[in-house]
């Protein structure tokens, strides 16, 4: 199907008959695609920046969102659009999936009663990104993003396929995930959705969650260029009422304060230990830690455009 936004290359498909199965253009710049995950054996919709020039192949930025996996207005769309705005000069395909509510992004080991099946990583290491790369010309080089929840979740994906992301940023995310402290911040999270843990990693001690562990596993993170952040939960400048980036509100900035602050110096306790770690391995990253900041878009968006010079390094551009 031609596009405004061409070239876009027709019925890829992946190596286990994943294949995109429909396309949606929006405007010269921007698709919908549908893609059928044969692991999940469902669809799932994936939004599409393309860069403005599209003479030669361009690298791809996976954009992760958090634990409502971009669904309804909870996504870099339409609580961060001036960062989509920066990435829109850039040369670069930006690609973001759109699902994945409490799923950490990652393989589940078994069917979850109210999530059904969910095989996130596969989608996201072994599914989408051959077919991504077909359909759109990409030149091979890969970054990914995440934020919150799935700020563990880059750091997880780089490790389960070495070489297919180059450059990770992770934004408030907790790499430190099998020890009872990092468990029962898991299951806080998991909390808030239908879905049961024990279908994720098990109980706590079982093999799997050090096996997912992107702390324990730290090691293999070597050669990716590492870009982690996080403020202390304390307020700051995105912390006002009816402000761009705040929940709605005297009540939306009342959360945003305790439950984002609390959330926040979690996540930055998460952040600071996997610099220990990285440090002791003699692992170089950049730290973008902050004195104030809490689990909020505004932070977020703040984030990913410091990240970009990472980035940009793993995606051989500018």
């Amino acid at each position: 199907m031609a596009l405004a936004c061409a070239p876009v290359h027709a019925e890829p498909v992946s190596p286990n008959e994943s294949r995109i199965a429909a396309y949606d253009p929006v405007d010269a710049r921007h698709l919908t695609l549908r893609v059928y995950s044969a692991a999940m054996a469902r669809e799932i919709t994936v939004e599409v920046q393309r860069p403005a020039d599209t003479s030669r192949p361009r690298p791809v930025l996976y954009l992760l969102n958090g634990a409502d996996g971009g669904e309804g207005t909870a996504n870099w769309d339409h609580r961060a659009p001036q960062a989509l705005e920066f990435l829109a000069g850039k040369d670069v395909n930006v690609v973001q999936p759109i699902g994945g509510f409490t799923s950490y992004y990652t393989d589940w080991r078994a069917p979850d009663p109210a999530l059904g099946v969910i095989k996130w990583k596969t989608f996201l290491t072994e599914e989408l990104p051959p077919l991504i790369d077909s359909a759109l010309g990409a030149n091979g080089f890969n970054a990914i993003a995440g934020l919150s929840t799935s700020g563990t979740s880059v750091l997880q994906l780089a490790i389960a396929k070495p070489g297919l992301y180059r450059s990770v940023a992770s934004y408030s995310g907790c790499a430190q995930i099998s020890d009872p402290l990092g468990y029962a911040f898991v299951n806080l999270v998991l909390e808030q959705g239908p879905g049961d843990s024990m279908n994720m990693y098990g109980p706590l001690g079982d093999p799997m969650w050090a096996a997912n562990d992107p702390y324990v596993h730290a090691d293999r993170l070597r050669g990716v260029d590492l870009y982690i952040s996080n403020g202390s939960g304390l307020p700051g400048p995105h912390d006002v009422l009816d402000g761009p980036y705040s929940l709605p509100g005297f009540d939306g900035l009342a959360h945003q304060l305790t439950v984002g602050g609390v959330l926040e110096a979690a996540t930055d306790y998460c952040s600071r230990n996997l610099q220990a770690r990285l440090t002791a391995l003699g692992i170089p990253a950049t730290y973008d830690f902050h004195p104030v900041g809490t689990h909020s878009w505004g932070y977020w968006h703040d984030a990913l455009i410091n990240s970009w010079p990472v980035l940009a390094r793993g995606l051989d551009s500018r």
